[in-house]
């Protein structure tokens, strides 16, 4: 499981790990969003609440995740991302896992700086079309305005303005850094620092895995 603040990195670190070791990676936040833009019953719901950065509801979470655990096939491992958030998800995942035979291996935890944390969600910009993310400032797209890998629409999400972003780092001390005190009193968690180049980063979550 990976874990941090909103912005922290933990989606750009997930999906190097699914690339180098062949994990699955479950991110709740991509299959709201996805549910969202095809406008599901699921994605309806996820959107009021996600368009004011507050969590949706666990009931709806702690289902989505038993039915990606249940329907992939997760030989070389899975990676957690966005889950869970609440301590409540967290006792959930035990039950789930357990019923399974499965254990948690480890929780990453990736520490970075608040100031730092608001500068990158508000350069932050996504692809329309495949979800690629670019940053104006640390990672641009070679054109402005256009995705590098499939030539989509960059936009802002509605998550990442920054009355919103204060809402959701509100949320995020609140309601899911007790979330940390559960792992760490399971000895589950490992906090790494989040700041520095994303290989850098890459090398200090790879090495607190087993």
């Amino acid at each position: 499981m990976i874990m941090g603040a909103p912005g922290a990195g933990k989606g750009t670190q997930a999906r190097l790990l699914e690339e180098r070791r062949g994990v699955s990676h479950i991110s709740t936040g991509d299959i709201l969003r996805d549910a969202r833009r095809a406008g599901t019953a699921l994605g309806r719901e996820a959107e009021r609440y996600m368009a004011q950065g507050l969590l949706v509801p666990d009931d709806v979470v702690i289902g989505i995740v038993a039915d990606r655990l249940a329907a992939q096939n997760h030989s070389r491992g899975f990676l957690l991302d966005g889950f869970p958030r609440t301590v409540r998800q967290a006792e959930a995942l035990d039950r789930i896992l357990g019923e399974g035979g499965e254990r948690l291996d480890a929780v990453v935890s990736i520490i970075v700086p608040k100031d730092e944390l608001v500068r990158r969600l508000a350069g932050r910009r996504v692809c329309r079309q495949c979800g690629a993310m670019f940053h104006l400032d640390v990672d641009p797209a070679a054109r402005v305005g256009r995705c590098d890998r499939c030539g989509g629409e960059l936009y802002q999400r509605e998550d990442d303005r920054e009355q919103t972003v204060r809402a959701r780092f509100e949320i995020y001390a609140c309601d899911t850094a007790p979330v940390l005190r559960y792992y760490r009193d399971a000895g589950l968690l490992h906090e790494i620092s989040g700041v520095g180049s994303r290989e850098e980063i890459f090398q200090r979550v790879a090495a607190s895995l087993p």
